[in-house]
């Protein structure tokens, strides 16, 4: 599987080597990368492979050559060519672009911006914003307070330290770094003082105040007639943005008031507004807003509706078209924090998991709206179908969804049909033949239903197919991932102690084919999650407490 995305890029040799050279676009992803976080091309590994062929060789004066003619259309790149040999014994080049230190461009004065896994333009009015968000040193890392390492906020410290020698995101040679070393490690302090960075996560109350631009988060609600009725207030600078999350959860009672909604004889209760999407709003203000620019944050709370108003624009490549699709991280820093503390998925499946939740639970997709000045996130209260709740739940057990078919299904379940344009529009897809990813397995299991042909396909669910939930397609147990399936017959060792391979068999799924349980048993027996006593048709297994 290819890992191109935001800071990888693969491209056949055939692209820097004879008559087939193409300089020209090899330029445009340097300076791409370079006006993005930097990132590398590898060069001599074809899209969608992992290895070059093994008998490739790399010409010993082609990294020369590269330097020479990127530097020749290329101006504030800096270029680090190296011949790497993989396993198979092929050759490849890793070239090495590192962030530039001033905006990048070609010498005939063109601009380039490395988004998700492309290189776009950048033309008119963003040329101007690429400028001025692309200062020489982050403002993140920069330590214009002076404020002492010294001074920090023991407490916060110790916090901080500790959660992150706690998270499993967090590489074991991290780990191991001394307190000092981690925080130099995350940016948090420059030789004898903390950054901006730090200051947001370990400074004392006033060194958070003279940032200036230090997050304040307002909560207001209104009535049925547009009236305030309660106001919170987050302005006092005492807590972290990490701490800032927790207690708006904590200290808004509304966002914990729940429905009930008929389920047979019972009745289940959903949230009016699921944690996760809360969560995830909050993080998303604070975690890609410009810190170079004052104001508030503001959550907005209607009887259908909750709107969040962040200041600033979205970061430049990302629209509210491509939102789902599209990864740039405005506070680099600040986000590998978030990602490290688990907090949030750093690569930019944040408000695709908005989308997921939102629409698993009968309730419309979020509204993105971007002005001059701020960006707004509108998530709707009702439920438009509480049907599809059921529905989403019990077709991700039977099948195993991925997040794409899960956003897919939502979408048409709340829906009478949509034709493949309106589904393209609402996927926010560039074309009707990349929904192949989003829709491919459900059409093949029966979960979606399509009639037409080419842009005029209407796809829909059947209706009663909506009420009953009796899927007929078949099950994905047959081709079920083996961490999963780990992970099943461990949970069924837990209930069962001392159980034979037959019996763990039956309750785990039939269907699956009895090597695939002994191989599942073999890996947890050697990971020390599981034990046995026995041998043969009298061997017995016990999950490990």
């Amino acid at each position: 599987m290819s890992l191109e995305g935001q800071l990888l890029d693969q491209k056949s040799l055939r692209a820097v080597t004879g008559k087939t050279a193409d300089w020209n676009e090899i330029a445009k992803d340097c300076i791409a990368f370079a006006n993005a976080t930097g990132g590398r091309l590898l060069l001599g590994i074809e899209d969608g492979q992992n290895e070059p062929p093994a008998d490739q060789r790399i010409p010993l004066d082609l990294p020369d050559t590269l330097r020479r003619k990127l530097a020749e259309r290329t101006v504030n790149v800096t270029l680090l060519p190296d011949i790497a040999t993989t396993p198979n014994g092929g050759q490849y080049i890793e070239l090495r672009v590192p962030r530039a230190m001033s905006v990048a461009s070609t010498t005939d004065g063109r601009y380039f911006l490395r988004v998700a896994d492309q290189s776009k333009p950048v033309t008119g009015d963003d040329v101007m914003r690429l400028a001025s968000e692309r200062a020489a040193l982050p403002w993140e890392t920069q330590t214009t307070l002076h404020v002492p390492r010294a001074e920090m906020d023991v407490t916060k410290r110790d916090k901080l330290l500790a959660a992150l020698r706690a998270s499993d995101r967090v590489k074991p040679s991290v780990k191991e770094k001394t307190d000092d070393e981690l925080l130099d490690h995350y940016q948090l302090t420059q030789g004898s003082d903390l950054t901006n960075l730090g200051v947001l996560g370990l400074g004392r109350q006033h060194h958070r105040a003279q940032l200036t631009t230090s997050p304040v988060i307002q909560f207001i609600k209104y009535d049925e007639h547009g009236q305030k009725v309660n106001k919170l207030v987050w302005d006092d600078h005492t807590q972290s943005p990490m701490e800032l999350i927790e207690a708006v959860w904590q200290e808004v009672p509304d966002f914990r008031e729940h429905y009930e909604l008929p389920d047979g004889l019972y009745r289940q209760n959903v949230p009016a507004f699921d944690e996760i999407v809360v969560r995830e709003l909050l993080v998303n203000a604070l975690v890609h807003r410009p810190y170079t620019q004052r104001g508030d944050i503001f959550l907005n709370l209607y009887p259908d509706r909750l709107e969040v108003v962040n200041p600033g624009s979205l970061p430049l490549g990302v629209t509210p078209q491509n939102v789902l699709h599209t990864t740039v991280r405005r506070n680099e820093h600040l986000a590998r924090l978030f990602h490290d503390l688990k907090l949030m998925e750093r690569e930019g499946s944040g408000f695709d998991k908005i989308f997921e939740v939102l629409l698993s639970q009968g309730r419309p997709a979020p509204k993105l709206i971007e002005t001059h000045d701020r960006v707004q996130v509108t998530v709707c209260r009702r439920i438009l179908k509480p049907e599809v709740i059921d529905f989403i739940a019990k077709a991700d057990q039977t099948y195993q969804l991925t997040q794409r078919e899960r956003i897919a299904l939502g979408l048409l379940a709340q829906r009478d049909a949509l034709t493949a344009r309106e589904l393209t529009s609402a996927l926010e897809l560039p074309s009707v033949e990349a929904m192949q990813p989003w829709l491919k397995r459900l059409l093949d299991w029966q979960l979606v239903q399509s009639a037409g042909r080419t842009q005029a396909t209407r796809y829909f669910i059947d209706p009663s197919l909506l009420r009953s939930l009796q899927f007929t397609g078949e099950t994905t147990l047959k081709r079920i991932e083996p961490h999963r399936l780990a992970a099943l017959v461990l949970e069924d060792l837990q209930r069962y102690p001392c159980s034979a391979i037959s019996d763990i068999h039956q309750r785990v799924g039939g269907e699956i084919h009895p090597r695939q349980v002994k191989r599942a048993l073999e890996q947890l027996i050697e990971r020390g999650e599981v034990r046995f006593e026995g041998s043969n048709r009298w061997r017995r297994y016990w999950a490990e407490t």
